[in-house]
């Protein structure tokens, strides 16, 4: 009885019925004869209702639910999860379906109809957006069943309550995969030019022949050997390309549901999948007050797991990030000449200026390329009809910020840093284009 009163419910067409019965006892107080047929209709909807009961509770887990969600979840994709229906009802089974989706998705009425025929099965597929990364929780599936007579509906508690992480955009890689192994850039006329310095890395030991470089005299191999000794070193092909990603407080700013943190951070898989299949080095680190998340660049074929963990769990703070701390950080520990992309967020000339001196500093060593946002608000309010006073102030405010984020890209120019100034959503082609420009170049 108990489970009976747990999952037992009587639909709104039952009570409609009652109601109308109940209005024909009402007109039988003055006119007999409908009296007469309203205890008639209540003697047939109670024995409709029970058998309606009795057909529903005969056969035992007539209705089964299988749920297949992916082993993990692509942030700010569309994810598809499906639902295998399955009745062993012998009549046309009406269902309800409500899936307990994550918290984060915000969604209490997430409800499936649905009509199973005799014995009968089907799969439903939806999708799912999330808009943040960490742990999500699909809870159970509730599964209400009726009859076609529709008077009472049984409780089902379907499914396994399953937790699934949700990482950086993996699902977009294979769109810009091609471009690895394209040549575009030197094809529309990107002038290749001299690499600057040496980016060369040992090979042996070799007897000195006319002709080779005595800048690469070994002495202590020559005193040994009692013969001249050269040091031999062929062109490092795999170079190193480091993401750095800020999480200071300027990376909160949000836009289609996803922080630009996100954004970044769905840059960076994607701009390191390109890295490796051009056979370069991918790392990564983080930073805002102090530095984290430090992924050393190799290309080993577990290279995109450890930098698809060390992104998963990134959160911003209100600090402003310290530039400083990461100058000293990377002058010790990146010793060769790499190309850092550093995703950040500058709104105004001053902002860069409080940073630039870092910023040149680290260029001494490397080739720097700074990835920053245009404000897609902003092109919003110039284009906006002027008929107001508060519109034109609007739109003059507007090109004012627009004209500080084009500043920042020639103040960076002046000092020989590289820089995508770009919108969220084409932040990952944009960077993705801008490394294989520089390589073409042979600029690091």
């Amino acid at each position: 009885m108990k489970h009976l009163y747990n999952t037992l419910f009587l639909n709104n067409r039952f009570f409609y019925f009652l109601g109308g019965i109940a209005l024909l006892f009402v007109v039988g107080f003055f006119i007999p004869v409908f009296f007469t047929i309203a205890k008639v209709l209540l003697f047939i909807l109670g024995l409709l209702t029970v058998i309606d009961i009795v057909v529903l509770y005969l056969t035992k887990n007539a209705i089964q639910i299988v749920r297949t969600i992916p082993e993990r979840l692509s942030n700010g994709d569309a994810n598809q999860i499906s639902l295998h229906l399955k009745s062993e009802y012998q009549f046309p089974a009406h269902l309800s379906i409500i899936e307990e989706l994550p918290y984060q998705f915000q969604k209490r009425d997430f409800i499936f109809k649905q009509v199973l025929p005799v014995n009968g099965e089907k799969t439903i597929h939806y999708d799912v957006t999330p808009t943040e990364r960490g742990v999500y929780l699909f809870g159970n599936i509730n599964v209400y069943a009726s009859t076609p007579l529709q008077l009472s509906t049984k409780k089902y508690v379907l499914g396994t309550p399953k937790e699934i992480k949700c990482y950086p955009s993996f699902l977009k890689l294979r769109d810009f995969d091609f471009k690895a192994f394209t040549n575009d850039s030197v094809t529309y006329g990107t002038k290749k030019i001299r690499r600057i310095g040496h980016s060369l890395e040992f090979e042996q030991i070799k007897e000195y022949v006319s002709g080779d470089d005595i800048r690469t005299l070994n002495w202590k191999a020559t005193a040994k050997r009692n013969q001249l000794m050269v040091n031999q070193y062929v062109e490092e092909k795999s170079q190193p390309v480091y993401a750095i990603i800020d999480k200071g407080r300027a990376m909160q700013l949000h836009f289609n549901n996803l922080s630009l943190l996100d954004y970044a951070i769905n840059a960076t898989l994607a701009v390191s999948s390109a890295v490796l299949r051009k056979q370069d080095k991918a790392g990564m680190l983080t930073f805002s007050k102090k530095l984290e998340d430090w992924v050393v660049a190799e290309s080993r074929n577990s290279q995109m797991s450890l930098i698809s963990e060390a992104l998963h769990n990134i959160s911003t703070d209100f600090a402003e990030s310290d530039f400083s701390a990461l100058y000293a950080v990377v002058k010790r520990k990146i010793t060769h000449r790499s190309l850092l992309i550093l995703y950040t967020n500058f709104e105004t000339l001053d902002g860069l200026n409080r940073q630039l001196s870092y910023l040149r500093a680290l260029a001494k060593n490397h080739l720097v390329l700074i990835v920053f946002f245009k404000n897609t608000q902003l092109d919003a309010l110039i284009h906006n009809d002027k008929e107001t006073i508060e519109g034109v102030y609007d739109s003059i405010i507007a090109e004012k910020f627009l004209y500080e984020k084009k500043s920042i890209v020639r103040e960076l120019k002046k000092y020989g840093i590289q820089s995508v100034l770009t919108t969220p959503a084409n932040l990952t082609g944009d960077t993705i284009n801008k490394y294989l420009e520089l390589k073409s170049r042979g600029l690091f």
